[in-house]
């Protein structure tokens, strides 16, 4: 049976049952008498105690936890790094690990994958803020609870930012499964190492497959490392296409191209949520990597049309362009086709030709019969047939026809169905046949467009419903009008315009739709309290902040190290309107003064005269005489002044045979006005110090300050 088990740690802790193991510490349920509830701890196992390396990476993990301060992070609450054992308190999880989770549910839906990365991202954020960076981020180091909340725990391996001697060993260190190139390699991991981490577990989710997984470890690693991972669609046709194009970035080779922050990739999830039809354009491989094995598949750069002359007009770009180098011709099977294309080449010259031949004898017999018919006019060369230039950019119209056509542009006008610098209208019509003047031209007048008329939207926030509408539709938009809350800050009245999207001062076309956030009243937030006592304001201070609570402080002496907040006015996980004020008690670092009241209830041996002195650190603070016949006589009331907690040592002289002997030890909580037993023997010490024949006398009680 684990010793462990039914005993107390540092008198606080009760161990309950063992609910957890990994590789160096085991994890136990227990029961903080003091506080009265339910934790976890996690214990150094013994064979790893003396090692250096591990107590490193023992404490890192208090370290990094400790730090940290958000709901999606498990919490700690005590730690003790003693020669004979090694153990952090935390927070106890009732609930499973995902890892468990995705076992049983096998493929997960899109929403609760959502759901859970997102919290795992927020949880990292606040870490990767504070400079820690957890490197091993794996379904079986995330907790889910019933409410589908997440906690991320095991930052065993976390390393601060700031760290800059680490070994290489250090760097590869993670689970295999889930680790990124960086860490495969040995080099330096930050942020970017946790965000690929991820992103293999949002894949894990959704396709129920890792993307790299054999018998071998270091075969995954390598994988890792060189291999593009099947697409997740290939696999579950129902992911959405931005979720797989998240993915995908998330688990890019280079750190530097993926995601470089976990802001980042909310951003992107959360524009997901908003529009899941939504395309990112992250693609960084082919549709059927299965089908070019020995392909490498990379992004060109786009290439740009050069336009035909300065003008503004719109550039033409062409989308993605697919790069493939081949690692080996000989190997691959369109080597045949490469070697032959020189050949393809010569061969197509033949038929080239002889079309080229066909079609000058046809365009030759035509000419021959339009004569014969009559067709060809005398003077015919001097007629220009009218190009239709609707449509044309009237830059490339000026240079194709500069030979035949003087292209005057009469009117400039905004036109929402032509782009800019688009010609839209021409004085004559396509198809006609004009003469040309002396300079063997033909001149007409266009009009051009200066595209889609744009407006700056206008600040409508606080104005009227029904006015700011007005306003919007006078500048040719059209308006959707869309409910909310205001904010309390904001405090903006019902019925009254709180924003517009595209927000006031940005141009937007004429047309264009102009969503409009109208007040239904001012919302009232509800947050809920976090736990405060045990931490230090400036723990707190950002936390209570960012839930927009109000810290009201009292400085009080206190046994507690200065600054450490010692009561809380409003209990833990209460919810409370946004702007509520907390009362806190802060310690002071000065020790409290009171009095306790030392009640001792006679034993039937004392009788005569006593003498009580009460002992701190060896020195005698106060002593007491007091005469009895009998223990009728009920028990003597000694007051002892002092502060903090001290042990007190009481002993009791006999005047009659002059002996002394003590009663017992005790801890004066002075603060609080009481004591509690160290150890005690009332009748033991009166009766090795009174004489037995001893003639009765009158009781009276005398008091005599030591």
């Amino acid at each position: 049976m684990d010793k462990l088990i039914g005993s107390r740690l540092d008198g606080r802790y009760e161990i309950t049952e063992l609910i957890g193991e990994g590789g160096m510490a085991e994890v136990y349920k227990a029961h903080d008498v003091l506080d009265n509830k339910e934790v976890a701890i996690k214990v150094l196992r013994k064979q790893f105690s003396s090692s250096e390396e591990f107590q490193r990476r023992f404490r890192n993990e208090s370290k990094a936890i400790a730090v940290l301060s958000h709901p999606n992070i498990v919490k700690v609450y005590d730690m003790c790094f003693s020669e004979r054992l090694q153990y952090i308190v935390m927070e106890y999880i009732d609930g499973i690990t995902l890892k468990d989770y995705i076992d049983s549910e096998k493929v997960l839906n899109w929403k609760d994958s959502v759901h859970f990365i997102i919290q795992i991202l927020r949880a990292l954020q606040t870490a990767h803020n504070r400079g820690i960076v957890h490197r091993d981020i794996k379904p079986q180091n995330i907790m889910l609870l019933t409410d589908g909340t997440i906690k991320v725990m095991d930052f065993g391996i976390a390393k601060f930012a700031r760290e800059e001697s680490m070994t290489a060993t250090d760097q590869a260190i993670g689970s295999v499964h889930y680790i990124s190139p960086e860490q495969a390699r040995g080099d330096v991991t930050d942020e970017k190492s946790d965000i690929y981490s991820v992103g293999v577990m949002f894949y894990e989710m959704l396709t129920g497959q890792k993307p790299f997984d054999t018998d071998n470890p270091i075969s995954i690693a390598v994988m890792h490392m060189q291999n593009v991972p099947r697409r997740p669609r290939d696999i579950n046709p129902n992911i959405p296409s931005g979720l797989e194009e998240i993915i995908m970035h998330a688990m890019e080779k280079d750190a530097e191209v993926r995601y470089q922050t976990a802001s980042d990739m909310i951003r992107d999830i959360e524009a997901f949520k908003n529009n899941n039809q939504i395309v990112f354009g992250y693609y960084r491989v082919p549709a059927r990597t299965e089908e070019v094995p020995n392909r490498v598949y990379t992004v060109a750069p786009k290439r740009e049309t050069v336009p035909v002359s300065s003008s503004n007009q719109p550039q033409r770009r062409d989308d993605y362009v697919k790069e493939e180098e081949f690692d080996d011709y000989e190997n691959d099977d369109d080597y045949e086709d490469y070697e032959d294309e020189p050949r393809r080449q010569k061969s197509m010259l033949v038929p080239i030709l002889t079309s080229v031949t066909i079609v000058v004898v046809v365009i030759c017999a035509v000419i021959v019969v339009a004569i014969i018919a009559g067709a060809w006019r005398p003077g015919s060369d001097k007629l220009t047939t009218i190009p239709d230039l609707v449509g044309m950019q009237y830059t490339d119209a000026v240079q194709i026809y500069e030979d035949s056509l003087v292209l005057n542009v009469e009117k400039e006008t905004y036109n929402d169905k032509y782009a800019e610098g688009v010609i839209f209208d021409q004085s004559i019509a396509a198809g006609q046949e004009i003469e040309r003047d002396a300079d063997g031209k033909v001149r007409m007048a266009i009009a051009v467009s200066l595209g889609t008329q744009k407006h700056e939207v206008p600040d409508v926030a606080n104005i009227d419903e029904t006015e700011a509408v007005s306003q919007l539709e006078a500048l040719g938009f059209t308006v959707r009008k869309v409910s909310e809350e205001s904010t309390m800050e904001a405090n903006i009245e019902k019925g009254k315009a709180i924003r517009t999207e595209p927000k006031a001062g940005t141009e937007a076309e004429a047309g264009q739709t102009i969503v409009l956030y109208v007040s239904t009243g001012v919302a009232v937030e509800e947050v809920k309290v976090p736990e405060l006592v045990g931490k230090t304001l400036k723990d707190v201070e950002v936390d209570v902040a960012s839930l927009n609570l109000k810290l009201v402080v009292e400085e009080v002496d206190s046994n507690e190290d200065k600054d450490m907040i010692i009561e809380q006015s409003i209990e833990p996980d209460e919810i409370v309107v946004s702007g509520t004020e907390i009362h806190v008690k802060v310690s002071n670092g000065k020790a409290p003064e009171g009095e306790v009241a030392f009640g001792l209830y006679l034993p039937s041996v004392a009788k005569g005269k006593y003498t009580l002195d009460f002992s701190i650190n060896g020195n005698i603070v106060k002593s007491q005489s007091f005469v009895t016949e009998s223990a009728a006589d009920g028990m003597v009331v000694v007051y002892i002044k002092d502060k903090g907690i001290k042990q007190v040592v009481v002993s009791v002289t006999s005047d009659q045979s002059g002996l002394t002997s003590r009663l017992g030890t005790y801890n004066f909580d002075f603060a609080n006005s009481t004591f509690t037993v160290v150890s005690e023997n009332i009748d033991g010490g009166f009766e090795a110090v009174t004489v037995q024949d001893n003639p009765p006398a009158v009781v009276t009680v005398t008091s005599v300050v030591g």
